[in-house]
């Protein structure tokens, strides 16, 4: 498989973007080969519904601006459609134990959540912010609105939420956690 397709495959799953030196560690090949590969990519994506866009150094792979108008209109169908059995477990987990990074909720459900999250934040259910610690992650929290649609006061508000943060506190802490960060109420 040449550098090219490598790279769409990571830069589709992944969903965020990855530095050169980034994608060179993950394919195991020199940043060259990377460059070569995100310049062929960029070719055979023209004229195409996906474009590649690079910002500070990271690349990512988006839908193409012609074609806003029918990811819109998918989105306003998706909203209308009830939350999934994934994206809820991923709601539950950032209302009870964040905010957490997208690694800590994948952690703690066993699986990929790059697309429940997005989800969420597409609904406005959840919201990001970039990592206190730098390291070009975001962490997740809930939103306003997702208090608005409960109908809730504060996330404490949320059935069962204090027993369960005291849980929380008493478990082993997976890695990238610390107990103090886990014990801190998301309000």
């Amino acid at each position: 498989m040449d550098a090219a397709s490598a790279i769409e495959s990571i830069l589709f799953v992944h969903g965020e973007p990855l530095t050169e030196k980034r994608i060179a560690a993950i394919l195991e090949v020199p940043k060259t080969e990377v460059a070569a590969g995100l310049a062929g990519l960029s070719r055979r994506l023209a004229g195409r519904g996906l474009a590649l866009i690079e910002h500070a150094g990271a690349w990512q792979l988006v839908t193409h601006p012609d074609c806003a108008r029918f990811v819109e209109a998918l989105g306003r169908h998706q909203h209308a459609e009830e939350l999934s059995r994934a994206a809820l477990e991923t709601l539950a987990i950032v209302a009870y134990r964040g905010p957490l990074t997208r690694v800590e909720v994948e952690y703690i459900r066993g699986v990929q959540s790059s697309f429940s999250l997005r989800t969420l934040l597409l609904r406005g259910l959840v919201e990001r912010a970039e990592h206190q610690d730098g390291a070009r992650s975001f962490v997740y929290s809930v939103s306003m609105d997702f208090l608005k649609y409960l109908g809730l006061a504060r996330l404490s508000d949320l059935p069962d939420y204090e027993s369960l943060r005291r849980s929380v506190e008493t478990e082993p802490s997976p890695p990238g956690i610390s107990a103090e960060k886990v014990s801190e109420p998301n309000e």
